[in-house]
């Protein structure tokens, strides 16, 4: 047989990246945008939106290091976009291929109603579906010109991590402010594509559903007219859709998928900068919820939604609805995702009893497992504390960086120091921002250690660190992978619920006991010692506080527990 695979992938490749994606967007028309620029730190909407404006061009640069600009935004959609789906797409300028960590910014309507964030790869507002024609829009979106302090991984100390240091000169290009026709054909031809074509450059060479698919997508190009590609998409769909419809094998393994977006508190950014970030990713996600209702986000860190409660009470309501409508998880049950050696018992006890606290009071929920997929190592106490705050399972993903000895099982029970156990799982898709590519997909069947025992793995699925979390993209590949033949299965779901399947998969003879360690990041446990010597006394000192406000308060008549203050 001719071997026409290179002149076929290589063809698939060239329609979809050069003709297909760029007419996603079938017609558009420009914003009128004015900016004002917040001096210094940022600003509240009420302020802004009575601050002075001038009008500001397209390619022109903005944003200095940690700096907010205002961006007002006004447009009206064209009268003959009747029926069309329209959406307002931004494109701040974004650099390098990293979905956070960099510019983003919050659209708000000019009540102050907060709609939905802009990152680099989550760049629309919906506007109207369908559209009316002659709907006026008027947005306020405060962007944050944050640095990319990674761009050089590490090369060496950048001054752009103060804004004392960092200096005013712009860092971006604002490239894109239009009111947009999202052409839902070719949208859907670009998601069809790059599932299948993803798909089968992992199947193996010789694998007879790779060539199914090779020929496939090389006859759905043949249905593209290259100069129609919206007038053609429904048929290229359509020759594509037998292929789509292949159901999985039933021994294929199952991703159990939650979204997810995992946020530093701290981390490369100041903390005023955290608090924008949660309001911004968890404004994408209840947005999302509305439009996808299979989905699942699991959100630890009861500290993040303090901050959203207090500063974003809209965004706070809506992440009220989407718990009550089972789009949105609470998990974790801590404060925030606490470093796991460092913290004394005490200190951790507090997390896990803080952070339950809040969710139950909050939102009736008592979370049940421990969601620390970051932390840099787990000491050899965390199985006992963790069961006797009422959970039932613990997962972490940190320990897929080990950088020598490759953990024998993905589930398995964890043993502590007393002998406790708690079931435990570390996805082996290897990442807690998943998108479900081909390549994650195959990695984690692949690299899944317990073949034979059991049959599905977490996978935690959205940007994190202010790229925005899940995606509709990323929804709709979990459609079409739910099943489908030569792929894992995809099944969008509570954490509770892979945890309770897995646990009956897994014998209680796969023990690991005692401490997980990181085999990585050491150095942060030997830098800024004075600051963890000040943290470790704090933590003395706060005992001995409460060892003897207790016993005040047991033997002094008159003297109350001083709750407020401890």
């Amino acid at each position: 047989m001719h071997d026409e695979r290179r002149r076929i992938e290589e063809r698939v490749a060239r329609v979809h990246d050069q003709r297909i994606k760029p007419a996603i967007y079938a017609a558009s028309v420009p914003f009128e945008v004015e900016a004002w620029q917040a001096p210094g730190e940022p600003v509240p909407f009420e302020e802004a939106a009575a601050a002075p404006y001038k009008p500001f061009a397209m390619d022109t640069p903005w944003g200095p290091p940690w700096g907010t600009t205002w961006f007002r935004m006004r447009g009206s959609v064209p009268a003959d976009w009747t029926g069309k789906r329209v959406e307002a797409v931004f494109d701040l300028g974004f650099v390098g291929d990293w979905p956070g960590n960099q510019a983003e910014a919050l659209v708000h309507l000019p009540d102050g109603v907060p709609l939905k964030a802009v990152n680099p790869q989550n760049q629309y507002v919906p506007i109207a579906h369908p559209a009316t024609g002659g709907e006026e829009i008027h947005y306020l979106v405060e962007a944050a010109s944050n640095p990319d302090i990674l761009a050089n991984d590490f090369a060496g100390p950048t001054p752009l991590g103060d804004r004392l240091t960092a200096g005013d000169k712009p860092l971006y290009t604002f490239k894109r402010a239009d009111i947009a026709v999202l052409d839902e054909n070719v949208w859907h031809l670009d998601l069809d594509v790059q599932v299948l074509r993803e798909l089968m450059l992992e199947l193996g060479e010789l694998d007879p559903r790779r060539h199914e698919i090779m020929i496939a997508l090389d006859q759905a190009m043949d249905a593209l007219d290259l100069d129609d590609i919206s007038g053609t998409a429904a048929a290229a769909r359509a020759v594509l859709a037998p292929t789509l419809a292949k159901p999985a094998h039933a021994s294929a393994h199952t991703l159990s998928a939650a979204g997810h977006a995992h946020i530093d508190s701290a981390w490369l950014w100041p903390i005023r900068e955290t608090k924008r970030k949660t309001s911004r990713t968890f404004s994408n996600v209840t947005a999302l919820a509305e439009e996808y209702e299979e989905l699942v986000f699991a959100c630890s860190q009861a500290q993040q939604y303090e901050w959203v409660r207090d500063n974003y009470p809209h965004v706070w309501e809506r992440i009220k609805k989407a718990v009550a409508d089972g789009n949105w998880a609470p998990v974790g049950g801590m404060w925030v995702e606490a470093d796991g050696n460092l913290p004394g018992g005490e200190a951790l006890a507090r997390q896990l009893i803080h952070g339950k606290r809040f969710f139950i009071e909050h939102f009736g929920i008592e979370t049940k497992g421990v969601w620390l997929p970051d932390s840099f190592g787990y000491n050899a106490a965390y199985p006992q504390l963790a069961k006797l705050a009422g959970n039932d399972w613990f997962l972490t993903q940190k320990l897929s960086w080990n950088q020598t000895n490759k953990l024998p099982h993905h589930s398995f029970w964890w043993e502590g120091l007393d002998g406790t156990r708690i079931f435990t799982h570390f996805p082996p898709v290897d990442t807690y921002n998943a998108e479900f590519s081909g390549k994650e997909m195959a990695h984690a069947v692949r690299n899944y250690q317990d073949k034979g025992r059991g049959t599905t793995s977490l996978a935690p699925f959205g940007h994190g660190d202010g790229g925005g979390g899940p995606t509709r993209e990323m929804m709709e590949r979990a459609r079409r992978l739910a099943s489908l033949e030569g792929s894992a299965k995809v099944r969008v779901e509570h954490p509770d619920a892979f945890f309770a399947a897995a646990r009956e998969e897994i014998p209680g003879d796969q023990v690991w006991s005692g401490e997980l360690y990181l085999e990585l990041h050491r150095a942060t446990y030997t830098s800024q010692a004075r600051t963890k010597q000040g943290n470790r006394r704090s933590e003395h000192r706060m005992r001995e506080a409460e060892l003897w406000a207790t016993t005040a308060a047991l033997n002094a008549p008159g003297y109350s527990y001083p709750y407020e203050k401890l």
